[in-house]
């Protein structure tokens, strides 16, 4: 199995990430032959940036994921603008993509709507630059958030027209998405994803949160007025998200924590979602921290995944521009 993700370097990573996403990618490289992952920051720009907080946001997103687990040396981990074949890749496949389906992306329309000055081309454009990057490395499988269905979707489709056209070359992916904690919500809004752009400063928990935040932040999550500790019912979005997290936290299905907790009032069980949180992060909190001052191995650790991927997307470029009649013959 040859598995791609890739991860934003925007913002502070919190809780959904890391469940959803981070989490996997650590569980995979087990599996992956290879798994591949890459930081993503030319899908940064799409948005506006600050070039030296990018840079930062680069280290910041590479320190968590070796703390978390990812080991350069049983998967590839590099940044998205060290291998030049992504961005060509692009072009050459925005010839076999249809602009209406682009305008049909729903984040596109999302994020441009928060847009209040530039809606950037790029941002348009983000969902070929996603199927470049997963279809370079003939990828089979995508551990992703429910949130990017439509993207995998639209990058399978991309291959059909490919392969249909110019032979078998790429592979149509499939996504993969945790069976528990695949869209972990604010904990103060639960009708919407938590997320450190535009979610709330409270009820969203960051990896990096010291143990007294995370407790505060969710024991004043918002729930229903009733006291039942079940994902069943009308309201329970509050406490169906609690439920999800702290399964994930220690391991058990929904099922096992609701039979724990019934009887229970929100008070005990929120105390239980946070005490396991905290136990949960803390290492990945601890490690990023011995981790993040030496940014000479961090740069280390990046440019050799670099070079691993740079030979992997090449031979897949070098198919495609050939069955395209793109340069000599």
């Amino acid at each position: 199995m040859k598995i791609f993700s890739g991860i934003q370097p925007t913002g502070a990573k919190h809780l959904g990430n890391y469940i959803g996403a981070i989490r996997q990618y650590v569980e995979l490289q087990e599996e992956g032959d290879p798994a591949i992952y890459c930081i993503v920051d030319l899908h940064a720009v799409t948005v506006p940036w600050d070039p030296a907080t990018l840079r930062r946001n680069v280290h910041d997103t590479t320190a968590i994921l070796l703390a978390a687990g990812l080991d350069p040396g049983r998967c590839i981990l590099f940044r998205q603008s060290d291998v030049r074949e992504h961005s060509e890749l692009t072009w050459l496949l925005s010839g076999l993509t249809a602009h209406g389906d682009l305008n049909r992306m729903h984040q596109f329309k999302e994020k441009s709507a928060k847009q209040r000055e530039l809606i950037s081309a790029g941002l348009f454009f983000y969902p070929v630059l996603m199927a470049a990057d997963v279809l370079a490395y003939k990828a089979d499988t995508v551990p992703v958030g429910e949130d990017q269905l439509q993207h995998v979707e639209l990058m399978r489709e991309i291959a059909r027209r490919f392969n249909e056209r110019f032979g078998d070359i790429l592979v149509e992916p499939q996504h993969r998405i945790p069976e528990v904690g695949a869209r972990i919500m604010d904990l103060q809004n639960p009708a919407n994803k938590m997320a450190t752009t535009g979610g709330t400063q409270q009820g969203t928990v960051l990896v990096l949160d010291e143990p007294e935040v995370v407790t505060r932040k969710i024991k004043s999550a918002v729930t229903d007025s009733g006291s039942e500790v079940t994902r069943d019912g009308e309201g329970k979005e509050g406490i169906a998200n609690l439920i999800d997290v702290i399964a994930v936290a220690k391991g058990q299905t929904p099922d096992q924590v609701e039979s724990e907790f019934e009887g229970s009032g929100y008070g005990d069980f929120k105390s239980a979602v946070a005490e396991a949180v905290v136990e949960f992060l803390a290492p990945v909190r601890e490690r990023y921290e011995e981790l993040r001052p030496d940014e000479k191995a961090l740069e280390d650790a990046l440019s050799g995944g670099a070079e691993k991927a740079r030979a992997i997307a090449s031979e897949t470029l070098a198919e495609v521009r050939s069955a395209m009649g793109i340069g000599p013959g």
